[in-house]
């Protein structure tokens, strides 16, 4: 899928999504600080990517772990300092939630620090059941050098 607007375009082409650049905004993120670029590039392999482009460069990017059954996972969600304010973000997520392969989930879920409003927009509340859910979380996974890859 490929959509334009003005001067953005946005892809869900795997092929179109630039490894580099998006490396480059995670490894300062707080949710994935060090994270080495061979991580990013499998993890773009096994994920359902949208990107934003501008005069051929990345500027913003999501990507959604799932089955494209019954589970979703949108994690990765940037864009660019410079391109923020432009309505990027709300286009990128129009563009996720409405994806044929992301009708009909039974569970979409995401974890954010900062961008509740946002995604509210689009249907994502506190989980119902916390108490329900569990995880395994290995802090500083990438700045110890044990990430996979």
């Amino acid at each position: 899928m490929k959509k334009a607007t003005g001067e953005f375009t946005l892809s869900s082409d795997r092929e179109e999504q630039q490894p580099e650049r998006i490396h480059a905004y995670l490894m300062r993120s707080y949710w994935a600080e060090g994270v080495p670029l061979s991580v990013v590039r499998r993890s773009i392999e096994g994920s359902l990517c949208f990107g934003i482009f501008t005069k051929g460069e990345q500027v913003a990017f999501a990507r959604v772990v799932t089955d494209s059954s019954t589970f979703a996972y949108l994690c990765d969600v940037y864009v660019l300092e410079e391109f923020r304010g432009r309505g990027l973000a709300k286009w990128m997520m129009d563009e996720v939630v409405a994806h044929p392969k992301l009708q009909g989930l039974r569970r979409f879920t995401l974890a954010t620090r900062d961008a509740h409003s946002l995604y509210a927009r689009y249907g994502f509340a506190p989980l119902a059941r916390p108490q329900s859910f569990m995880e395994i979380v290995k802090q500083g996974t990438y700045l110890k050098g044990d990430a996979p890859g």
